[in-house]
């Protein structure tokens, strides 16, 4: 899974990026400082089962700290789109590209208003950020209804002649950009078209197609960024102007310092927490304990600096993620190896057991017998949705 961090220049995307994946993004005040994508891995919590079994686990790809588990999930962070970006302005045809295989969008906008549409710097609160919301929407729609319409009567034609399901003729077009057929069938019931005569939609048809395209498959959060230097008043605006997408008030700068500064040990530090503790005052300079006191009564006022809750936000309620813990021993909660609980996945809320198979190992769904309740230790059948937090054995043939 990949969510793309997206937005117009100059309002923290790669800060917020750098934030969530401790890696060193180019950041300044300034349009146009990321000029190519950067790829990370972040990570959400959620609770370890191990305390069930009343023994550590042995993490693998997901680590545990105080029973809480983090799991990853990889971010892109593309250069900033403007107004335009769907016709190549701002180099936007190849930006847009970069977010093909996205799963959802994280957009990044300015909540104290002082970047202009092309994020050039202005007076604060001169800008509305609603507006950034409302424009980007239309650039990705303008995107993805110019990838559905290359050549599509010509196409659409030849699917009424050869009684294919509109259905499929779309899953093929859009491959390209990960949208698969629940999504298309999701959005046709919602669009105003003729589902027997594609060849017969208007353009003002499939822009509307390709906007619920959008909402079914590549859903947006919105991180109201810069909330340290904005009123609260602000991030109650936003949430009425841009709903019904959720708004999640962030300090990007704020976030990036704080766990610098445990990576480096001056301070205890855990992601989302409302709160840190400084190790040793004495060995902090002036500027790093005035910055420190400045952030904390952020998290007083904010309750926390809001990434991580903007990012789990995102992959647990926009996306609709839960986590699975495969096993190879239902009793122990053990692999092969006899590491207790060492991996942990995300799948989508109702995933069917094979198709978490198919998401350990593709042997493991190719030849899927049934799965194994690790608690309550019955079998389940190929179609059976998968709870979260389950353990899982995973039974295949040899």
């Amino acid at each position: 899974m990949e969510v793309g961090v997206v937005g117009k220049p100059n309002v923290g995307k790669s800060t917020f990026f750098n934030a969530l994946t401790l890696l060193d993004a180019p950041m300044a005040p300034y349009p146009f400082t990321t000029v190519a994508p950067n790829r990370g891995i972040a990570a959400v919590r959620a609770p370890c089962p191990h305390s069930e079994k009343g023994v550590p686990c042995t993490p693998g790809n997901a680590k545990c700290v105080g029973g809480t588990r983090w799991v990853p999930v990889a971010l892109v962070d593309v250069p900033g789109l403007v107004p335009g970006a769907h016709q190549g302005k701002g180099l936007g045809h190849r930006f847009l590209d970069d977010l093909r295989a996205a799963d959802g969008f994280v957009q990044v906008v300015d909540l104290s208003g002082s970047t202009d549409a092309e994020g050039r710097a202005v007076a604060p609160g001169s800008h509305d950020p609603a507006a950034e919301v409302g424009w980007l929407e239309e650039e990705l729609v303008a995107w993805v209804g110019e990838i559905l319409g290359r050549e599509f009567e010509r196409q659409a034609r030849s699917t009424e002649l050869d009684g294919r399901k509109v259905e499929e003729f779309l899953a093929e077009r859009l491959t390209g950009l990960s949208i698969g057929l629940p999504a298309i069938l999701s959005a046709l019931r919602s669009s105003p078209v003729d589902r027997a005569h594609p060849a017969r939609w208007t353009l003002e048809e499939r822009t509307a197609l390709a906007r619920e395209l959008l909402r079914a498959a590549k859903p947006r959060l919105v991180a109201a960024n810069k909330c340290d230097r904005a009123a609260k008043e602000a991030a109650t605006a936003i949430a009425e102007g841009v709903a019904p997408i959720p708004v999640v008030p962030t300090a990007a700068d704020a976030e990036l310092t704080l766990r610098r500064a445990a990576r480096a040990g001056l301070i205890e530090y855990r992601p989302g927490d409302p709160k840190f503790t400084v190790r040793d005052p004495g060995k902090l300079s002036g500027a790093q304990a005035t910055a420190l006191a400045e952030i904390q009564r952020v998290l007083t006022a904010w309750g926390s600096t809001g990434v991580q809750r903007a990012l789990e936000s995102m992959v647990y309620e926009r996306l609709q993620q839960i986590v699975v813990y495969p096993v190879e021993d239902e009793g122990s909660w053990t692999d092969s190896r006899g590491r207790v609980l060492p991996d942990a996945f995300l799948v989508r809320a109702g995933t069917p057991v094979r198709s978490v198979a198919y998401r350990v190992h593709t042997d493991l769904g190719k030849n899927f017998v049934r799965a194994i309740d690790g608690r309550t230790h019955r079998a389940l059948a190929a179609d059976h949705p998968v709870e979260p937090n389950s353990v899982l054995r995973i039974v295949a043939r040899k």
